[in-house]
This record gives C-alpha cells, structure tokens and sequence, in this order.
C-alpha cells in the first residue's frame, strides 16, 4: 500500500484537511473519542461527533479516511459534522491505526459478511451507536474519500442488511482490490486495468453475503477523469457492479451538469436518491474537493430534509391540533401510470411513473396499487410504502408532493418475489382509478 499513502499525501494537501489531536470528552457538539465499542479485531479508533440538536429517531453516517489520515483529520477537513448540526444526525468516523493508516480492503477477512478485519469494527460502532442513541436503523450510511472511498464499497458488499446507501469518493469495485500476497495492493486494480462484465462484478458483491435475499442499499460514485492514483476505469466499473447489484440498467436516464467539468449520471431513475449515481469531475486527478461534494452525498442520502427539533421544547401548545395538508384528489380517471419492472432470481426493481392528465394540479397524492402474490417491497425511493405487499399505498415525500397539470412523477422500489415478477396493478391515485401504459 506505500504507492496509495504516498499518493494520499498530496489529496491532503489539495484538500486541505487539517490533523487533530484525538480529543478528551469535554463537552456536547465536540469529537469525542469512544473506546470498548464492540468487536474490534484490527484495533481501529473510533470518534463520534454527536450534534446538540439530535432530528428524532436519527440517522447516522459512517465517514471513513483516506491513507495517511485519521477519523479527527477527516471530521476537521469535511463538512460532515457541520451538515450534521444542521441536519441533527449523528457521524462516526473510524481511524486505521495500521501503519500507512490504509483501510483493509484486500484480505479474505475483510471481504465477507462475517468479517475478521476491519468492516468488523466498523459495524461494531454502528451498532453501539444505533443502542445507545437509538438511531433509525433503516438510515445508516456510509461515505469516504479514496481507502475510505474503496471501504465504502466494500462495506456495502459486506453488509447489506446494516447500510440504506453509500457515497464512495475515488473508490474502487467491491473485491477490486483483493490480494492474497499479503502486500493489499492491487496494481491490476489501482491502474483501472480490472474490467469485468456487471455480472461478474455484481457475482463478487452476492458472493460477500451467501443467501442474502433482502433490499440492496443504494450506491453513489464520484471520481476525479485524471486520477494517477485509483485511475478512472475504476469509476465506471463501480458503476456496472452496482447497477447489476440493484438490478437497474447501466444505460443513464439521466445525464446532466450541475457545474461546470462535472458531469452527473443516475441510474433506474432520474430523481435525487436514484439507485446508483456517478458524478465524474474533468481535469481532476486524486484531489476530489471533498467538503464541497459532502453535500452531493447527504442529498443522495435524503439526510438533507430532516429538520432537527429545537434545542428546549416549546412552553407554550398550539392552540389547535396539527393537521394533515388537505390533498386534491384528481378528476375520475385524469391519471396514468406506467410501470416496468427490472427482475433477476428472487429479486425486481419496479419503476412507477404517475402522470396528471387532468386539467389542474394534485397537491399531496398517495398511490394506491396491488402489489402481485409472493412479492415484498424491501426498499423504494421518491415515495414511502405501506405495507410491504398485498394492497400497498405509495405516498408522496416532501420534495414532489405537488403534480402540475400534465406533469408526472417518478417512484420506484425494489422488492424480493418468490417467482411472480410481475409489474404492480390497479393503480389508482388519491382513490380515483387510473389508467395504464
């Protein structure tokens, strides 16, 4: 690994991240270092950054370091912990404390759902937090820059069952760079000279995890075009694991420029929490500007719509109860849904477009659908669904609640079947029926 720590060096200078002395337990808002968290079979450090202002029932991010850097390092050069101020959910960052500090990303051990290395005492802080904190277990995420950006991948690989989705910065595929020399460098890999097709690479992530038949989290990739040091091959190849992982195509639905030399590209869908997106940024090499991409990350998490309560509860009640906003059903029948399915063994991805044919806008909508025998939603994006099978209500999430006249909106979900694959049916939208494309 002394070529990634060396390249490492000038990402630090480039992004300016400052080291920090581990800090004592002093005071609420501050970094504090946590010891006896779990099973911790590599002696990793983990530091904890809980906000005053906690959201109710919270989510919580794992925030994994480059080579050479340490999880204060990473807290002091992102913007992670400010975002969590705002946002009130809470952020781990994990330190490696082997020499380079390089994560484990190679060895057999840490490239299993039972692992032996360092994902081991990862998911140990996690679950300490998630008990003590009482964190929602259904949004625990996980992003990093370069070793941390590949141990995003391989965490996601490893366990499923414990992160919603991840944002790897100047990353590599998920088994990428597996050694079995000792050395845990791949220079096959570093060079963006291991091409597999997506099933061969989704095959590797399945492989982690023997058996496991429930939702896959949802995967972000960023990537500098010049990178020398994890070179750019690898950005499309995390690409075509990931979409064979969640079982959505690899052609873009989406292809556009939020700012100038960045290019953006979604996958099964066109909306912010896609199930996989790429961001590829011209004319920058293993420099990724990490704080200002922080944001691209929470955003893709959805962690950027939850306001946390107020620092002391209010004394004075409201006078009347809250209410729900009143929605506007549409027309009988202004309405049409088109649904395509994406299925593969005991799995499907579901695309549901919901248009308004009518003459004026819907305003809150809920979708009401027949969800086919032997299948159960696992995951779903753009909406929330309940329950998970039989007759199941989508409804709208606080970002596209509103439908225009002649507009439409895109949902998804991804769900297990037992050999029915069949899209959804009987759509009808705030109990009016809807017709079907």
């Amino acid at each position: 690994m002394v070529k990634l720590w060396r390249a490492v060096v000038a990402l630090v200078a480039v992004a300016g991240l400052a080291l920090l002395a581990p800090a004592a337990p002093a005071q609420a808002a501050s970094l504090q270092e946590v010891t006896g968290f779990g099973t911790n079979p590599t002696n990793l450090r983990m530091h904890l950054y809980v906000p005053d202002r906690l959201a109710a029932n919270p989510a919580l991010l794992v925030a994994v370091h480059y080579c050479t850097g340490t999880g204060p390092a990473f807290h002091s050069g992102t913007e992670f912990a400010s975002l969590a101020d705002q946002y009130g959910f809470i952020v781990i960052y994990p330190s490696a404390t082997r020499s380079g500090q390089c994560f484990d990303v190679s060895t057999a051990g840490a490239l299993t759902h039972n692992s032996t290395s360092d994902p081991a005492g990862i998911v140990s802080m996690v679950r300490y937090v998630q008990q003590r904190y009482g964190t929602d277990v259904n949004r625990t995420f996980v992003t990093g820059a370069s070793s941390g950006g590949m141990m995003t991948n391989v965490l996601l690989g490893d366990y499923p069952d414990v992160f919603a989705a991840g944002s790897a910065f100047m990353g590599v595929p998920f088994g990428c760079f597996a050694t079995t020399d000792g050395s845990m460098w791949n220079s096959t890999c570093s060079s963006g000279q291991s091409i597999k097709t997506p099933q061969a690479w989704g095959d590797l992530v399945r492989a982690a995890y023997p058996g496991y038949t429930g939702r896959r989290p949802r995967m972000q990739v960023m990537h500098g075009v010049n990178d020398t040091t994890l070179q750019y091959p690898n950005f499309g190849e995390e690409i075509k694991q990931w979409t064979n992982v969640l079982g959505v195509s690899p052609t873009p639905v989406l292809t556009d420029t939020p700012q100038a030399n960045w290019t953006r590209t979604r996958y099964g869908s066109s909306a912010v929490q896609a199930p996989v997106e790429g961001i590829s940024v011209a004319g920058v090499g293993h420099s990724l500007p990490l704080s200002g991409m922080a944001r691209l990350a929470i955003a893709f998490f959805g962690l950027d719509s939850s306001t946390p309560p107020p620092t002391t509860p209010p004394t004075t009640p409201p006078t009347t109860p809250p209410t729900t906003p009143p929605t506007t059903p549409p027309a009988g029948g202004a309405c049409r849904v088109t649904a395509t399915v994406n299925a593969w063994n005991t799995g499907l991805t579901a695309q549901v477009t919901i248009a308004n044919t009518g003459s004026s806008a819907v305003n809150g909508w809920s979708l009401g659908f027949a969800l086919p025998s032997g299948q159960t939603i696992t995951s779903g994006w753009n909406a929330t669904y309940s329950p998970t099978s039989g007759q199941v209500t989508a409804r709208n999430v606080n970002y596209n609640g509103t439908i225009a006249a002649g507009a439409s909106v895109s949902i998804g979900f991804q769900a297990n079947h037992t050999g029915n694959s069949a899209a959804p049916s009987a759509f009808t939208l705030n109990g009016a029926a809807c017709s079907t494309t």
